[in-house]
């Protein structure tokens, strides 16, 4: 396989990623919420390490001035909170509030029985099979 077919495949695998993303999350956004306030949650919930103002913003492609109005409004609605780190007093981490949390635990459990209907009839070897994909995705191509 040369590169260039290599690559022709996994914009074809990102496009259906978001189809995949679109069914597996349509209706689960909380009322209240923008799709970009939603995203915003959505990152922060799966994040591993605390994430910056900057972080967001450049995640989602949104200068830094919409950012902060948008982590305003969600701290507002008590769906996240804003903790300045110890060493640098102007750096501060974004970390969902106990309340954006369970908010997101309830939309992550209705993503999570999408996903089963999708996948209940998957035997166990191909459950392994795309778990080692995923993976395999993972650590080749979606590393941090």
């Amino acid at each position: 396989m040369t590169s260039d077919t290599l690559f022709e495949q996994f914009v074809s695998f990102i496009a259906s990623v978001h189809r995949v993303q679109h069914d597996l999350t349509k209706d689960a956004r909380p009322e209240g919420l923008t799709a970009l306030q939603y995203s915003i949650l959505e990152h922060i919930a799966v994040s591993r390490q605390p994430l910056t103002p900057s972080d967001i913003s450049s995640c989602f492609h949104i200068s830094m001035p919409n950012t902060s109005r948008e982590l305003k409004k969600l701290t507002e609605q008590g769906l996240v909170e804003r903790k300045e780190s110890e060493e640098d007093r102007r750096k501060q981490f974004i970390h969902l509030s106990a309340d954006g949390r369970a908010m997101m635990d309830e939309v992550f459990k209705q993503i999570h029985a999408r996903f089963l209907e999708r996948v209940g009839d998957t035997s166990n070897d191909k459950v392994d099979t795309i778990a080692h994909a995923l993976d395999v995705l993972q650590k080749h191509v979606f590393y941090e």
